[in-house]
């Protein structure tokens, strides 16, 4: 019993490790939201943080329709890398994670 405590204590060390490093390589990954009429562009890594604004001088005439759009395109970036995040960070937790009975049905 003790082994298998310790197979599952290396086992959730090697999980927390996997999630480590898909955190690490999801500041890689960047997704690039735009405008429906192309005049804003905002680059964000998975990680939610921004990495760049395009804006077009266009929209430099009126804060507000920029604000608006601003708020708009960041929005669905965040959003965009939030299901990339969820769906990584997910599957690099169970990848790693010890077989328990019954942890699956407890988990849905």
């Amino acid at each position: 019993m003790f082994g298998d405590m310790m197979g599952m204590m290396g086992k959730l060390k090697e999980a927390q490790k996997k999630v480590e490093e898909t955190k690490k390589r999801l500041d890689t990954v960047l997704i690039d939201e735009s405008s429906s009429d192309n005049l804003l562009k905002v680059t964000i890594t998975a990680n939610r943080k921004i990495n760049g604004i395009t804006i077009d001088d266009s929209l430099l005439k009126d804060k507000e329709q920029l604000e608006d759009y601003l708020i708009l395109t960041i929005n669905k970036a965040i959003e965009k890398a939030t299901k990339i995040q969820e769906s990584e960070l997910g599957a690099a937790a169970k990848e790693g994670m010890p077989n328990i009975p019954g942890l699956d049905s407890f988990m849905k």
